[in-house]
């Protein structure tokens, strides 16, 4: 039955604790009515959606902001498909295309809106600022993990999202993301998309439907490790590609890479990814010690340019051949 505590409780420390007590690591009691500074609670199971447990096991509202950390995590999920757009809408394209830059631009518009009504329709709906609970543990992200057995035969069921929205926002902001491509880009391809063949105009779309199914199931699983590993996640993705780019692309030299605009674009994209992820991982507690890092930025790229001469398999082949 419903429990009283308050005040009055402290002089009969023997009767507050009547109630057996609340077992798991995440059940808590929601109150079910509060008079002045009594409050009455339920029993002992899962929080409403929007609460967490305290320390006293009683369900709270979260009533907080997201910190720094979470809006970075937030972004980095929602540049996930806005990148796998581009990646193949430029995949699919090749040189035969003039429309991969209006196809470029709508993806983004799809993702811009789609993340706006996202913030709008979370709590407090009609505004772009968002009520949150604080990540403390690894384990928050899996409360189904931690159902307790008190018995050892009957399960207690007190999986609900401790983390509040961090895990549902992102499954909210990938539906309507694929419905706004679905319903924007099939009309904008087939009118563009003059210079391919009619079975490749729609290959970037069909990609997308195949790469959204699995990003949904990365979240689903992953997505408390990914919320402590994204930041070293994008600088090794960033470093790999960037150098993977200007290999495939045959750029040796500053000169190389001066010839097509669209080179630059991709080192300057690149460019940003690496600053997001030092800005994630230093988190920009301390400006003074933080920001010089970002002057690592274009590194990697300035020692791939002045050490790619030094390593064309041709010149080494043809180095060792007269070695001998």
């Amino acid at each position: 039955g419903p429990e009283r505590r308050g005040n009055a409780g402290c002089a009969l420390p023997a009767a507050v604790d009547i109630q057996p007590a609340c077992l798991g690591l995440y059940c808590g009691r929601t109150v079910l009515s509060v008079n002045g500074s009594v409050e009455t609670y339920g029993d002992c199971g899962v929080c409403p959606r929007g609460q967490r447990t305290d320390d006293n096991k009683i369900c709270r509202e979260c009533m907080g902001s997201p910190d720094r950390y979470d809006w970075l995590y937030l972004g980095f999920m929602a540049m996930l498909p806005l990148v796998l757009h581009w990646f193949f809408i430029e995949w699919y394209s090749g040189k035969k295309s003039s429309s991969a830059l209006l196809q470029h631009v709508t993806a983004l518009f799809e993702c811009s809106m789609a993340a706006i009504v996202t913030l709008l329709v979370s709590d407090p709906v009609g505004s772009l600022h968002i009520h949150s609970c604080k990540v403390k543990k690894l384990s928050d992200w899996y409360t189904m993990l931690y159902n307790p057995s008190p018995d050892y035969i009957t399960t207690v069921h007190c999986t609900h999202e401790a983390v509040y929205p961090l895990y549902t926002i992102v499954f909210i902001y990938y539906a309507f993301c694929l419905v706004l491509m679905m319903l924007l880009r099939p009309l904008l391809v087939k009118k563009i998309a003059c210079g391919l063949g009619k079975s490749d105009r729609f290959k970037s779309i069909y990609a997308a439907l195949y790469f959204f199914p699995i990003l949904t199931m990365l979240q689903a699983v992953g997505g408390g490790l990914l919320y402590y590993a994204f930041p070293y996640i994008i600088l090794v993705l960033s470093l790999v590609t960037l150098a993977v780019y200007l290999s495939a692309s045959e750029v040796e030299s500053f000169k190389d890479l001066l010839v097509r605009k669209k080179r630059l674009v991709v080192l300057f994209s690149h460019w940003i990814l690496h600053a997001y992820g030092i800005i994630s991982i230093s988190k920009l507690d301390k400006l003074e010690q933080d920001l010089p890092l970002l002057a690592l930025v274009p590194a990697p790229a300035l020692f791939y340019l002045l050490t790619a001469k030094y390593t064309e398999p041709s010149r080494i082949l043809s180095e060792g051949g007269n070695g001998h």
